[in-house]
């Protein structure tokens, strides 16, 4: 199974704020999903949780924009998995444009494996874990 997933975005002019440069919301949005794409190329579309009974929630997100992108950009979100713990499990993010090394904004996300009912921790499924290489690394 690869560790790195890539998702590829172009800039609209939607994304954009009034600064000329996508609005900060956006990148929330575009880690989610990145997050949401890896989990169903590993065999774990949105479906899937749902017939669980379980699923992901966001407990923290973190940012560092390093560079502005700008409409028509065309990005490379990469995400992996870090870690996968008991009920919890680190998500990190690199993005840059489709053609070159720098990198517009670095990220990770906390997310918790919830009973979807209850809204409750749960243990994540070994079958879950499994689908993913776990590393913390750099991307």
């Amino acid at each position: 199974m690869p560790l790195f997933f890539e998702h590829l975005h172009t800039v609209t002019p939607a994304e954009i704020d009034f600064q000329g440069h996508v609005s900060n919301e956006v990148y929330v949005r575009w880690l989610s999903e990145a997050a949401i794409a890896h989990s169903a190329a590993q065999g774990w579309p949105l479906e899937a949780y749902a017939a669980l009974g379980s699923g992901w929630v966001v407990r923290k997100h973190e940012i560092e924009y390093l560079h502005p992108a700008r409409v028509g950009d065309t990005l490379v979100i990469r995400t992996w998995v870090a870690t996968i713990e008991r009920a919890t499990s680190l998500r990190r993010y690199v993005i840059k444009h489709q053609h070159g090394d720098e990198r517009i904004a670095v990220a990770c996300t906390l997310w918790a494996f919830v009973d979807l009912k209850t809204g409750r921790l749960t243990r994540i499924p070994a079958r879950l874990a499994s689908s993913f290489e776990a590393r913390d690394t750099l991307g």
